[in-house]
């Protein structure tokens, strides 16, 4: 992931920012959760505030300007919030908008991207599959990544169509999304891959589904443990990480911009956390134009 700029230490010296203050943790919807649930475990004394932008998600089904205009606008309340720092958690949104984001802001970013790099260095049959948004696979981050970690293996590209709604609305197991996945990665299979890239936050949460239809066939590729990591060298780069406590952090602060009760029943069956929701306005130019349109 890219280093952040030196200038950010005076930034953040500049916003006031403290060592308790939360890291804000953003997706388009409820899949980084999984990146929250990273984060817990490997930063146990972070406070933690993550919004979900439910309101306009699923992202892979927006244009680019869309989704940089609703980046930029989540990133500039999170940091009216108090955030020390960022993690664009969502591959679509990190693809397209975390170079200009990142400019914008005074804390650092941690950014998500699939798995390129690890699946080329695990795979030995020199086959990996990819499963991720349309947009993900469109996007000049990812084909970078193709370019830079794909010389001597085959990557298989899928768009999970269906799979982040499925997320979204808890089904994680059913006969209809397993049909689903089987399509997407019986040809992986045929094709002789041994790797599976999970390009998606949303789509740790179908890891048994996956394994139950692939066995050890496929080795899976989740980058949250290592988005956590990320962050921690980040929080340490900037002296901003907290304190250990007895007892750990209070539960994460949760936020949506669409219908709250979702998101807290999707963190009481995904993360075992029964916390209450709040549910937020997030202004932005492009959404400001939407709402003005006749019906």
């Amino acid at each position: 992931m890219p280093a952040e700029p030196s200038s950010l230490n005076a930034s953040v010296a500049s916003v006031g920012v403290q060592s308790r203050a939360p890291v804000g943790i953003f997706d388009s919807g409820l899949g980084g959760l999984s990146v929250l649930r990273a984060v817990r475990a490997q930063l146990p004394d972070e406070a933690l505030l993550y919004l979900a932008d439910s309101l306009y998600a699923p992202y892979g089904e927006r244009d680019d300007d869309f989704i940089a205009d609703r980046t930029l606008a989540i990133g500039e309340w999170l940091v009216k919030q108090g955030a020390k720092a960022l993690i664009v958690a969502c591959n679509t949104a990190t693809a397209q908008s975390i170079a200009l984001v990142r400019e914008k802001l005074p804390i650092p970013l941690v950014g998500v991207e699939p798995g390129i790099k690890p699946a080329a260095l695990q795979s030995k049959t020199r086959v990996a599959g990819v499963l991720a948004t349309q947009v993900t696979l469109r996007s000049a981050r990812f084909q970078a990544l193709l370019e830079r970690y794909a010389a001597d293996c085959r990557f298989l590209c899928q768009p999970g169509h269906g799979l982040v709604q499925a997320v979204e609305r808890c089904d994680v197991g059913s006969p209809e999304l397993r049909a689903l996945l089987r399509d997407y990665v019986q040809p992986m299979l045929d094709a002789g891959a041994d790797t599976l890239v999970l390009g998606c936050t949303h789509y740790p949460f179908l890891d048994a589904a996956i394994r139950d239809i692939v066995g050890d066939r496929l080795a899976l590729i989740d980058t949250s443990v290592a988005i956590a990591r990320q962050l921690e060298r980040v929080l340490e780069q900037h002296g901003m990480r907290a304190a250990p406590q007895t007892a750990g952090a209070a539960p994460p602060r949760f936020c949506s911009t669409g219908d709250g009760a979702h998101l807290r029943q999707i963190v009481a069956t995904l993360l075992q956390i029964d916390a209450d929701v709040e549910r937020v306005v997030i202004p932005s130019p492009r959404t400001a134009a939407l709402s003005s349109q006749p019906a």
